[in-house]
């Protein structure tokens, strides 16, 4: 079964006036809705848009599996971990906030930062924070979340390209940018899908494209 979401029906949130544009695919802040609290593990697909000097203060998390990917600019990242790191297209930045840890984001660039933050429900609560970036991650290699029971296929295709869709009992499926036919379904930027139970499924790129997919477990 597949169920597709439209960009436009994400919720808005940011702060304009202070530089930043969100779009929201699950419920989140005070866009509260029981029936869209999240897909498999993931709980939140934000894309983010900060205009220069822009950025979030330092804030908590928890309980968390936060996946970041950048779509255009430079993403810095600073948390309490001590880790301090600038994020680039192609990047995969992954913060496990565990027990409790704090981050500040920010645009220190002078152009528009664009990224896709996706976060994932953990197995199992509790445990200690921890860090990692994968810089110019490939399209052969998916980037596992064990702690989410979660696995991260990227693809970046051209036009009349096509691809396979992982099997799996869920498997969310978000265009970071172009346009692809899925199972009869034209989708372009910002769409997504969210199919159960998938299983020898393919994807087109109409145009050349770039596609984040999840891989989880029946938990």
């Amino acid at each position: 079964m597949m169920d597709v979401r439209r960009a436009a029906e994400r919720y808005p949130g940011g702060d304009p006036a202070a530089g930043i544009e969100s779009w929201h695919a699950f419920s989140f802040g005070p866009h509260y809705d029981p029936d869209n609290l999240r897909f498999g593990a993931v709980i939140a697909c934000n894309e983010e848009r900060l205009l220069p000097g822009a950025g979030f203060d330092e804030h908590p998390h928890s309980h968390t599996e936060i996946v970041t990917w950048v779509v255009e600019g430079e993403l810095t990242h600073r948390d309490s971990g001590g880790h301090r790191t600038t994020v680039r297209p192609g990047d995969v930045q992954r913060l496990s906030s565990a027990a409790g840890v704090r981050h500040v984001e920010r645009n220190d660039g002078d152009g528009l930062l664009v990224f896709v933050q996706m976060w994932l429900a953990p197995l199992e609560p509790g445990g200690d924070p921890a860090y990692e970036i994968v810089h110019g991650i490939a399209d052969s290699t998916p980037y596992a979340v064990p702690e989410a029971g979660a696995m991260l296929h990227v693809r970046r295709l051209r036009a009349g390209e096509r691809t396979a869709i992982p099997d799996g009992a869920y498997v969310y499926v978000h265009v970071v940018r172009g346009d692809v036919r899925l199972d009869g379904e034209h989708l372009t930027a910002g769409d997504a899908a969210r199919i159960t139970d998938a299983k020898q499924l393919e994807t087109e790129a109409v145009t050349e494209a770039e596609l984040l997919m999840w891989e989880m477990t029946a938990n």
